[in-house]
């Protein structure tokens, strides 16, 4: 190169048109050098590449949306989440997200495959992701990123689809917390463990170390930063025990008062026969299961010294019960958001934050103490919901919040359109980055989510069920049977209008003045069905069970009394017998 500018030196003494002539191929050359490098150092990157954002999505477990201070719940000035909050107040914040299937497994899936959980395969807590149909990552990864999964992942087999993954064993441990990586053992054999930490704290410090020492700093980076926490049992970190001490909790005024028309014979039994049997419970009444039982011994801090709950009323055992359950689950939340403000730390630290698509969310809500529920898998609004907040402040406009129904499959394919990605035909969600950029919902946006909770009665008395959520009314089919059409319950519908009644207390489906509202909403629910592949064909005999009790109608309702009273002996046979933890998900065995 120094002996072709010492030529163009020589050639100065020429004529001006050779001169410029030759400067011009000179420069020419130059800058066709000057590429030469980048070509070959990243052939897999395009020239826009490096411009697109990086990517995190941030998931806990568990974390209802009101538990959120933006979202302005009861619980917002006791305990607010400024970190949280901040996307919020520099981003976008949903109030209408929804998760398809409100448990662990299976709304991962759908957020991992952009799939409803009849389509992924992930019905229930056995639910999995090969490698291979990771879709996520595969298609980051296609599109020339460093993908990542720290954390809680619980879809049983290895994340083998991402580039670096640290993992929990599936729930996990709050404390010394032991996670699997890629390593030269089977999956699940290769594993590193944090003495003296709790989990929330190593998930951060993995993420950082990555962040900091991991990655190649040449790509784009898509993580997926995933907390275990509030997943019950709630156990925070020590330093927050003292968060909230001497605060007495805001109540739901459900958690007292259970209105005449809540519910249905789905979840009341015929002649209430059935309310201490569906849903456990915060105080005593659900006699198989409930904090009541549970807490006191797990958490003796929480009471009065040399508790015995029959010392006490029945409510104030709910009111000591219901606080040690909610100020658990809101310190592990406050270490949550600590935590988060040192990622953010971070990202601004090394000028990534304004460059970086930021999501927070939960893999579904929570039952905080709502209906005396706890848990999720409700179709109940603080189960279904979702946090979704956002901030990408090149496209996404500050302080924007959205009633636009969006749903955990539609997570996906809005990540990838971030990234410039391909979204495969298998997606079955939808992109909502136009949403975001815009402010504007597009014409054809769907209108309803669906719901399908499967797992029939296990673990938390939750009946299975099938419904839509509109932004003005939900409509909830408790069907009541398993995947073999077993362990039936009393079918029932239930209607809310979230409009005039946000916190359902009152069920509508039986008043003569609704009956055009749902039939229309009933029609709504089939094709949406139709539309999303929920065919029946998977579990044919718990479709006809659904066939069976579409109409409703007399004859209809008459049976659904007499399963109440038949499901009643059952359980209280087993109770009886100690059982305690039957098989009800499948099965027709006793029927």
């Amino acid at each position: 190169m120094f002996q072709f500018l010492a030529a163009s030196q020589v050639g100065c003494r020429r004529s001006f048109t050779h001169h410029l002539l030759h400067r011009i191929t000179t420069l020419a050359f130059l800058l066709t050098i000057a590429t030469i490098p980048q070509l070959i150092d990243t052939p897999q990157l395009q020239a826009d590449q490096p411009q697109r954002p990086n990517i995190i999505l941030i998931m806990s477990d568990d974390h209802a949306a009101h538990g959120i201070s933006a979202y302005g719940s009861r619980l917002a000035e006791i305990a607010p989440t400024p970190n949280i909050d901040r996307l919020a107040k520099e981003g976008a914040l949903f109030t209408n997200a929804f998760c398809t299937n409100s448990i662990c497994s299976p709304s991962r899936a759908c957020v991992l495959t952009g799939q409803y959980n009849h389509v992924n395969g992930a019905f229930d807590l056995s639910g999995k992701v090969e490698p291979g149909d990771q879709m996520l990552p595969i298609q980051m990864r296609k599109a020339g990123y460093q993908t990542a999964m720290i954390g809680k992942w619980h879809l049983k087999v290895e994340p083998a689809d991402f580039d670096y993954y640290c993992v929990l064993p599936g729930q996990g441990e709050y404390h010394n917390p032991e996670f699997r990586i890629r390593g030269d053992k089977p999956w699940g054999k290769n594993t590193i463990q944090f003495e003296d930490k709790h989990v929330t704290d190593a998930i951060t410090d993995l993420t950082l170390d990555w962040l900091k020492t991991g990655r190649d700093q040449n790509k784009p980076f898509f993580l997926m930063h995933h907390y275990k926490a509030p997943h019950d049992y709630f156990d925070n970190a020590a330093r927050y025990e003292s968060y909230l001490a001497d605060v007495e909790i805001p109540e739901p005024e459900t958690l007292w008062t259970r209105h005449k028309n809540f519910g249905s014979i789905a979840t009341r039994g015929a002649d209430d026969e059935l309310i201490p049997h569906i849903g456990t419970s915060i105080g005593s009444r659900n006699p198989r299961r409930s904090y009541l039982r549970d807490l006191p011994s797990m958490y003796p801090a929480e009471f009065p010294a040399n508790y015995h709950p029959g010392n006490f009323s029945d409510e104030e055992n709910t009111r000591l019960t219901y606080n040690a359950y909610l100020k658990k689950y809101l310190r592990c939340v406050k270490g949550i958001d600590d935590n988060l403000g040192r990622l953010f730390e971070y990202l601004e630290k090394t000028g990534q934050i304004d460059n970086t698509v930021i999501i927070y969310t939960a893999d579904q809500g929570f039952m905080l103490g709502e209906h005396d529920y706890q848990d999720k898998r409700w179709m109940y609004e603080e189960s279904q919901r979702m946090p979704f907040l956002v901030r990408y402040p090149k496209t996404v406009k500050a302080g924007q919040r959205f009633d636009t129904i969006i749903e955990n499959v539609d997570y996906a394919p809005t990540m990838l359109d971030f990234a410039a990605a391909e979204i495969p035909k298998s997606v079955q969600g939808r992109s909502f980055k136009s949403l975001l950029e815009t402010g504007k919902e597009a014409r054809d946006w769907k209108q309803e989510a669906y719901y399908r909770y499967w797992m029939h009665m296990v673990h938390h008395d939750n009946p299975a069920h099938v419904g839509i959520r509109t932004k003005s009314h939900k409509l909830i089919y408790y069907y009541g049977c398993n995947y073999d059409g077993g362990y039936q319950t009393p079918p029932g519908w239930e209607l809310y209008d979230l409009v005039n009644d946000p916190h359902e207390t009152q069920n509508i489906y039986h008043d003569p003045q609704n009956a055009e509202l749902v039939l229309d909403l009933k029609q709504s629910l089939a094709e949406t069905r139709k539309r999303v592949g929920d065919d029946g064909t998977h579990y044919p005999e718990c479709e006809a069970i659904i066939q069976e009790f579409w109409d409703y109608d007399a004859a209809d309702q008459a049976k659904a009394r007499e399963i109440s009273h038949q499901f009643l002996k059952r359980r209280l046979a087993e109770l009886e017998a100690g059982l305690r933890n039957v098989q009800t998900h499948k099965g027709r065995s006793s029927d």
